[in-house]
């Protein structure tokens, strides 16, 4: 038996508590707070304490996915990325930047929020930014 505990950040919101994810046998089976990291003192949300069960759910998307004939089909991360861009793209020229709109995430970090509301602005052209933390 192969027995771990693992320092990670929790991805449910901005607040960076730091949490262990115990591993047994390669896999994540629970939570435990960190006691030493200032932003959460060992304290944990109902999110956080519960955040291992994701990870190994069999819903969660591994690949992503492109509408095809109707259909939702796997396709490659470069393919994806390009598919996005091309609509991106498509939409901005024939409606205009402000036809575009971007929701952020409580999901991943502040850095990763602002790179979104900075793309959105910055290489799109809109102010058309939303995060779900505000409702």
């Amino acid at each position: 038996m192969d027995y771990r505990t693992v320092l990670t950040t929790c991805a449910y919101c901005g607040c960076g508590c730091g949490l262990y994810l115990e591993v047994l046998d390669g896999r994540v089976v629970n939570t435990i707070p960190c006691k030493t990291t200032p932003v959460n003192e060992g304290k944990l949300c109902v999110k956080g304490w519960n955040i291992h069960e994701f990870i190994h759910s069999p819903n969660r998307l591994t690949r992503p996915l492109i509408r095809k004939n109707g259909a939702l089909t796997e396709a490659s991360w470069e393919e994806a990325l390009d598919y996005t861009a091309g609509r991106l793209w498509e939409i901005k020229e024939k409606h205009g930047s402000d036809s575009l709109a971007f929701l952020a995430s409580a999901k991943v970090t502040n850095e990763e929020n602002y790179l979104i509301q900075k793309f959105a602005r910055a290489a799109v052209g809109t102010n058309n930014v939303d995060h779900c933390a505000r409702l």
